[in-house]
């Protein structure tokens, strides 16, 4: 018996902003499906409007494996994961294990296909903007939260604006994004 499907169908039970209060809550499954709109809207406009040339339909591939780990892990605040080198590198390890688990749990002849996503080239461009997505993606959510008038969001959203701002600098896409449709998540139904 092989379980890899079985184990992506679980991501719908892992709840994500788990140690905060949310009005909305978010699912890994749901998060994945977010990092792979932004991911590939990123790849787009990189690929139309700044002449660059990356496979958007990897973006989004990338973005829906990207988590895969925390279907056994649960979702690990930020906090937790980043509190320090050691956390960081003992998590890293940990979801190593736990993706090569995944991988195994596929026949051999599909476990190679999956290994570009499951465990993907970081320093392809690919990557890079899919891992811009995860943020922009968290960057979403936290605005969606203050909207409502959540503040226990407050903090997440100026860490995440501050790396976004930043980002943008080297990632003209990511600023196109913020400029031309961020906006619009702060909108009603009735604007849209």
């Amino acid at each position: 018996m092989y379980t890899f499907y079985a184990f992506m169908n679980r991501m719908k039970l892992i709840q994500r902003w788990n140690l905060m209060r949310s009005n909305i809550k978010e699912d890994l499954m749901q998060h994945s499906a977010s990092v792979a709109i932004l991911g590939q809207a990123l790849g787009i406009i990189r690929n139309t409007v700044y002449g660059g040339n990356v496979n958007v339909d990897k973006i989004a591939s990338l973005a829906l494996y990207h988590d895969t780990a925390e279907v056994v892990s649960g979702d690990l605040p930020t906090p937790v994961k980043y509190y320090n080198s050691s956390m960081k590198g003992a998590y890293s390890e940990i979801e190593d294990m736990i993706n090569k688990r995944l991988l195994d749990s596929l026949p051999e002849e599909l476990s190679e296909q999956y290994r570009e996503y499951v465990k993907p080239d970081e320093e392809s461009e690919e990557y890079k903007l899919m891992k811009i997505a995860d943020k922009l993606s968290a960057y979403v959510k936290c605005s969606e939260e203050k909207l409502l008038g959540n503040m226990e969001f407050d903090k997440a959203f100026n860490r995440l604006q501050k790396v976004l701002d930043e980002t943008r600098v080297d990632y003209p896409e990511l600023g196109y994004f913020l400029d031309n449709f961020m906006d619009g998540f702060n909108a009603s139904v009735d604007i849209l």
